[in-house]
């Protein structure tokens, strides 16, 4: 379920907090952690973001939402679980994290998007959180989460969100929130 325009300013970001596991909560400091390298492991996020670990489904939403908390991803691109003692290396086939629900409030007179992921994790787009766009078909957008972890938006959010772009006096594409502007990339003529 997601919260558009139709709720009275903050009435949808309420309930989506509400409804948000880790709101509120930092996460591990992973970032400031360096343990050596141990190997990589058979762990997948896999694209339509359930996890697996030697080719089964982790079913428990909190081990996926421990492990989540210790998840990074390096310079090298590649991504790791991190504690304090090991890093380990696993597979993300898309992204990190799903973005299931969305709120669009204001905040001091300026659009703001704010979106719970399937991590219980609420982020809003700003210059901090910005929204990118895959390439390739398709409208596909991502939302910087945390470091250089993302989540996708789902299907469903992102007919939402593509109700949203305005076209810009220059007849560019873009979205705004959070005192941000996000482009949209250009259709390639042909």
């Amino acid at each position: 379920m997601t919260q558009t325009g139709d709720t009275a300013p903050g009435e949808g970001l309420a309930a989506l907090i509400a409804r948000a596991e880790r709101a509120g909560r930092d996460p591990a400091p992973v970032e400031r952690w360096n343990p050596p390298f141990c190997g990589d492991i058979d762990m997948v996020i896999h694209a339509d973001g359930h996890w697996s670990y030697n080719g089964t489904a982790i079913g428990r939403p909190a081990l996926v939402r421990l492990f989540a908390s210790v998840l990074r991803r390096d310079e090298d691109g590649r991504d790791y679980l991190v504690t304090p003692g090991e890093k380990l290396g696993i597979t993300v086939e898309d992204a990190h994290f799903l973005a299931v629900e969305m709120s669009r409030t204001e905040r001091d007179g300026e659009p703001l998007l704010v979106f719970r992921l399937d991590s219980g994790d609420v982020v809003e787009a700003d210059m901090a959180h910005p929204l990118r766009f895959g390439a390739g078909a398709g409208f596909r957008p991502y939302l910087r989460v945390r470091g250089r972890l993302e989540a996708r938006l789902t299907r469903a959010l992102a007919i939402e969100l593509a109700d949203l772009v305005e076209e810009e006096a220059d007849g560019s594409l873009a979205l705004r929130s959070g005192g941000a502007r996000f482009a949209l990339p250009s259709e390639p003529a042909g």
